[in-house]
C-alpha cells in the first residue's frame, strides 16, 4: 500500500467541476493499493491514520494529538498512481490492483474507518474518478505511510509496529 497523509486546514474533492465532498480541518489520504495488499495490511493502515499524532495540543505542542483526538475529518481518496514504476520517463503502473479488485478493498477500506471511528467524519471521494482534489496543506505536512511489509525490510525496530 502506499498512502499519502497531508495536513490540511480545507479539502475539496470535484468532479467535472462540480465539488462531490469536502472537509474543514484534518487528514487527505491518498491511498495506492498495491497487488501486494492483503486484508491485515489494511487494518494496520487504518489504525496508523487515526492514530498518528501530526496535530497540535491545546498547549499548542506540535506532534501531539491525532485526527481522533481532535475530532477532525478525514477525505479519503483513491489514487493508484502511488503505484507507478517509472521505465525511462515512462510511467508503468502493473504493481497497482487491477480495478476491480481494488475497487472491493478501497471500501473495504472506508468501511474499516468508519467502524473504527465515526463514519459521519470519513468522507471520500468517487473510486476510479477523473477527480479534481484541492488540498489547502498546513505546516506543510505530508507524511509517506508504508505497509508493514515494508517496515520489516528496515532495519530500524522501532518503525515496526
Amino acid at each position: 500500500t502506499g498512502i499519502i497523509i497531508q495536513y490540511s486546514n480545507k479539502k475539496t474533492v470535484g468532479i467535472g467541476g462540480e465539488q462531490i465532498s469536502a472537509i474543514g480541518r484534518g487528514l487527505c489520504v491518498l491511498l495506492g493499493i498495491s497487488l501486494e495488499d492483503t486484508q491485515k495490511e489494511l487494518e494496520h493502515m487504518v489504525r496508523k491514520i487515526l492514530n498518528l499524532r501530526v496535530f497540535e495540543d491545546e498547549s499548542g505542542k506540535h506532534w501531539s494529538k491525532s485526527v481522533m483526538d481532535k475530532e477532525y475529518e478525514v477525505l479519503c481518496v483513491s489514487q493508484f498512481t502511488l503505484q507507478c514504476v517509472l521505465k525511462g520517463n515512462k510511467p508503468d503502473f502493473h504493481l497497482a490492483m487491477p480495478t476491480e479488485q481494488a475497487e472491493g478493498f478501497y471500501n473495504s477500506f472506508l468501511e474499516q474507518l468508519r467502524k473504527a471511528y465515526r463514519p459521519e467524519l470519513i468522507k471520500d471521494g468517487e473510486f476510479s474518478a477523473y477527480m479534481q482534489v484541492h488540498i489547502q496543506n498546513d505546516g506543510p505536512v505530508t507524511i509517506e505511510l508504508e505497509s508493514p511489509a515494508a517496515y520489516a525490510a528496515t532495519s530500524d525496530p522501532k518503525q515496526v509496529s
